[in-house]
């Protein structure tokens, strides 16, 4: 079986296509690999119930993010400002690169 490999990376500006934030625009914070996910800036919030302890001396409700599959999310194009599907090419030098499909601007700085 094949490893899908995940078109999306850290730092990169993104839009959730589907679930409860659809529509968001944010930035992603992490990408975790082995579980086909992302984490994505004021996405997903959920509440976590904390018990006091030696680094929190408070406990309380406690807000972050919560990870969302890679599939529900689509790179932005900064040229074409909208959300685009990723093409790899092959530069002269031999350095792969992701392309927007829509302009072939590359994305990867």
């Amino acid at each position: 079986m094949e490893k899908n490999t995940c078109p999306v990376k850290k730092n990169d500006k993104v839009k959730v296509i589907a679930g409860k934030d659809k529509g968001k625009i944010g930035k992603v914070i992490k990408v975790l690999e082995k579980k086909n996910r992302v984490m994505i800036e004021n996405v997903n919030k959920v509440k976590r119930h904390t018990r006091p302890s030696a680094t929190n001396k408070q406990g309380g409700i406690v807000e972050g993010e919560a990870a969302i599959h890679w599939s529900n999310v689509m790179v932005m194009c900064n040229k074409c400002v909208a959300p685009v599907r990723i093409k790899m090419r092959r530069l002269e030098d031999g350095k792969k690169v992701r392309v927007c499909s829509k302009c072939n601007e590359i994305l990867d700085a």
